[in-house]
């Protein structure tokens, strides 16, 4: 649980989001047990990264960072409907490897906003593996690092949907872009952007929203 002073102590936060393959990363067991020469397949296509920062008593958001990620393999055609990234629009982006370093830049010292969080880490965690900054199994960044906004939202609105989309429309926040595709850079900004109202509905009793959705 969230207490309304839960982010009194940071000065920067990183919100994140990645857009992927489709395919879930498979367990460092199986990884483990695959033959020497198996080459692990990619999975992030999109990373999107927002910097917050704080000023004075509430929090603006700074520099922004993405970047498409080409995966040396096929991405699954339901995912292609979210995303709307085809194999051919990454036929020029860089590897993981190649990005890893402005990563690890970006996000340095700081917490980790992320939407869903689980999904969004066990993806770092698995690219960071497979470019052999870490160990199969390993996290590139601690549990205690990351900010979950599904988290929030679900001890701020008992029983609503938690939806990245849900969210933005019970605080009133244009998610309209997403109609027509989801994309890694869209999706961290609007997870910032529901985290700073969050936070003022912990420690305020209000989001600062429209009177109108108040009383829906």
């Amino acid at each position: 649980m969230y207490l309304p002073n839960f982010l009194d102590g940071f000065d920067r936060l990183v919100a994140f989001d990645a857009e992927t393959t489709g395919k879930r990363t498979p367990d460092a067991e199986f990884i483990r047990k695959q033959p020497f020469a198996w080459r692990a397949p990619g999975i992030i296509i999109e990373v999107g990264f927002v910097e917050m920062l704080r000023e004075g008593g509430a929090w603006r958001k700074g520099e922004t960072w993405s970047s498409r990620v080409n995966p040396d393999g096929p991405i699954d055609p339901e995912a292609i409907k979210i995303h709307g990234i085809r194999p051919a629009d990454l036929k020029n982006a860089p590897r993981f490897p190649t990005i890893l370093p402005k990563v690890k830049d970006f996000v340095g010292d700081s917490s980790i906003v992320a939407h869903a969080y689980k999904n969004e880490r066990d993806f770092l965690d698995y690219e960071f593996a497979r470019a052999k900054a870490i160990q199969w199994g390993e996290s590139a960044y601690a549990e205690e690092r990351y900010i979950c906004t599904q988290v929030l939202f679900a001890q701020l609105f008992p029983g609503a949907s938690k939806s990245l989309t849900s969210m933005c429309d019970r605080l009133v926040l244009d998610s309209s872009e997403r109609d027509d595709r989801h994309g890694a850079l869209l999706d961290a900004d609007m997870t910032a952007d529901a985290l700073i109202l969050m936070e003022h509905e912990l420690k305020h009793g209000e989001t600062g929203a429209p009177r109108s959705w108040t009383s829906t």
